[in-house]
């Protein structure tokens, strides 16, 4: 299962560093996670200063 962003996300950039996929990328408002290529690590989400990631 995938995780998502929520719009709690400031846009730091933490998470998308942590991705060992690449599957991160600025969006409009905040960064988003593109499920076709998430692996459901959850690097992402323990790295989120702001708590904004969690599983779909």
């Amino acid at each position: 299962m995938a995780y998502k962003i929520s719009d709690a996300c400031v846009s730091c950039g933490a998470c998308a560093a942590q991705c060992p996929v690449s599957a991160i990328s600025e969006g409009d408002s905040h960064y988003e996670i593109n499920a076709d290529t998430c692996v459901s690590c959850g690097a992402c989400a323990s790295t989120c200063p702001v708590g904004a990631i969690s599983e779909e």
